[in-house]
This record gives structure tokens, sequence and C-alpha cells, in this order.
């Protein structure tokens, strides 16, 4: 073994068993293998970047250093192929926002965790999987990319269970939040509506206390019918998770799979009158404005779809353009 006590890299003759031993005496696991880091991986994780040093800023709770070359030594323990560092980065630099508020989401008793969504050419060249169990298990790329998040946030931020994670129950979002967007639907992608040219690739981090599936009325076929239960959806999780208090108004988020938004489409509906009807029917309390409610085209065949509740503590979106580290 040889590198800092903090990461080590392991000779390459070094065993299975060893490596896991002894990073997880250090701490560095989410309870689950990890790949054991070799100066031969971490080589090939760092391959064409410039500079992997060069600070990115401060992770907090703790606020160790994030650098192409910190992220990478967690990229290496996930699982990831190099080309997947620059989500990494991307979404954790992202994290970083003033608005996204990742030291209450990495400190509080309460569930949140950071899920990940990949906008763009990217999710096609990384394979990632935006269609049937897009928020499950068996793609590699979702599952590494998400788990290597949450690495960073433990393992650079500090946020390991009892001392800067202070989750009363967590989730198990926790070991991984990641998935893709659709690349065509009736509804612009979610980095268009907020500025960034048609074809670049993006990241996009949400605050997300869990999720909920939401199934329409019944044996109608229209916006309305698909809509309304998202609403209770939204109420319902506002209504639980406030605790009796007033809470900040912010943003809601949730997955649209392609039968939905054909119904929708089908009934003439475009993302503005989605919004500025949601907006109508459930008032502030449901989000700051109408622009602020985000339906995100994912997942495949079927009639359910996905609320994903934002953390009630204070909590924005943020998208970012890919990296190029």
């Amino acid at each position: 073994m040889s590198g800092t006590e903090e990461a080590p890299l392991f000779d390459e003759a070094a065993s299975w068993e060893e490596a896991q031993a002894a990073l997880e005496a250090l701490g560095l696991g989410d309870g689950l293998p990890l790949v054991p880091p070799t100066a031969r991986r971490m080589a090939r994780m760092l391959d064409g970047v410039a500079d992997p040093d060069r600070s990115l800023g401060p992770v907090p709770p703790l606020f160790g250093e994030l650098t192409p070359a910190t992220a990478a030594y967690q990229c290496v323990l996930a699982g990831c192929a190099p080309a997947e560092l620059p989500v990494v980065l991307t979404a954790v630099t992202a994290c970083l926002e003033p608005e996204f508020n990742l030291l209450g989401i990495q400190t509080t008793t309460g569930t949140p965790t950071v899920a990940v969504i990949v906008h763009g050419p990217a999710v096609a060249a990384l394979g990632m999987n935006a269609g049937t169990n897009c928020l499950g298990p068996g793609n590699r790329a979702n599952a590494c990319i998400g788990r290597a998040v949450r690495l960073v946030l433990q393992n650079i931020g500090g946020a390991r269970p009892g001392i800067g994670d202070m989750a009363t129950m967590g989730q198990p979002g926790k070991y991984g939040f990641c998935f893709a967007e659709h690349a065509d639907g009736p509804l612009p992608p979610l980095p268009q509506r907020r500025g960034l040219p048609a074809g670049e690739s993006a990241v996009t981090v949400l605050g997300v206390s869990g999720t909920t599936e939401v199934l329409p009325i019944g044996g109608e076929a229209t916006p309305e019918a698909v809509l309304r239960p998202m609403l209770a959806a939204m109420e319902g999780a506002r209504l639980a998770g406030s605790g009796g208090k007033p809470r900040p108004e912010g943003e809601q988020v949730f997955l649209m799979p392609p039968e939905m938004a054909g119904i929708i489409a089908d009934g003439g509906w475009d993302l503005a009158r989605i919004q500025a009807w949601m907006f109508e029917q459930g008032g502030p309390a449901t989000a700051r404005a109408a622009a602020d409610i985000h339906p995100v085209l994912t997942g495949g065949a079927g009639m359910k779809m996905t609320h994903l509740a934002l953390w009630a503590g204070g909590t924005l979106s943020v998208t970012r353009p890919l990296l190029r580290p």
C-alpha cells in the first residue's frame, strides 16, 4: 500500500480482502465493496485532465478540498469509467452553489440526498439509462456516477453517519441517486429551459427527501387527469415535511414517462400551460412561481409518474453545463 493514509493506493498485487479491510478501517466506504485504488487506476481516471490538483472549492460540512484528483479517487472506489469523472465533478460543483444549501442537506437529521440528472449527448455516450427502471438497479453508469457523488460528499465533504451526517433515518438514495433525461419528447429539456444551448451536455442536482409513485386518475386520458394526482402528491409532501411550520416556497420536480407526456401533448398542452395550470390549482404553497414547477421526461413504458420531494429545509435545484477538467 502506498500514498497517504487518508487516500491509500494499493499495489496491483494486493489482495481484494486486504484492500477492503484497509479502506473500511479508514471509513472510506458506504458499506458495499469498493474497487481498490491503484496508481494505474488513478492514472487512467485522470488521463487528459490538465490540472488534477486545481481547487474547485471546499465541500461542507468539514470542507475538504474538491479537486479533480480527490474526486477521481472516489470515482475509482465507486467503479466509474474515466469518462464519468466530468459528470461527477459537474454534479458536486453544482452542489456548492449557495442556493442548493449543501451544508443543510449534508447535516440535517432529515432524509435528503443529492440526486443527479444527466442531460444531452453525454447520456448516450456514457450508456446511461433514461428508460425502464431509470431510478433502479441494472445500469452501471447510473449506479456508479450516483455512488461516486455520494462518496465525494462523504469522504471529501466529511458527511459520515454520526459525524457530519446526522440523519435520523437516511434513505436508500444515499447509496447513489442518478438518472438521465430523455433526449426527445414533447417538452424542452430542463437545461434548455434554463438558457443552455440545445445539444449541450449538462448536469442537474436536486436535494431530494424521497420519491412517491403517482398514478393518473383512472380511465381519463386528459392532461388534468394526469396532473391533478401529482398536485395531491406535492401537497401531501408539503404537509408531511413541514412539521406544522411555514416552509419557504421553492420548486417542484416530477418525472413523467413517455405515455403520460403523450397524453398531455395530445391534449394540446405545452410546458407553459402545464406550469400555469398546476400553479393556479395548487397556489403559491406549491412553488414560488409557475416556472418553478419542473416536469422531467424520463422512464419507460407504463402509466406511473414519480414525485421527487425536495428537502423542506430549503434547497433549489442547480443545472450546469458539463465540465471539461
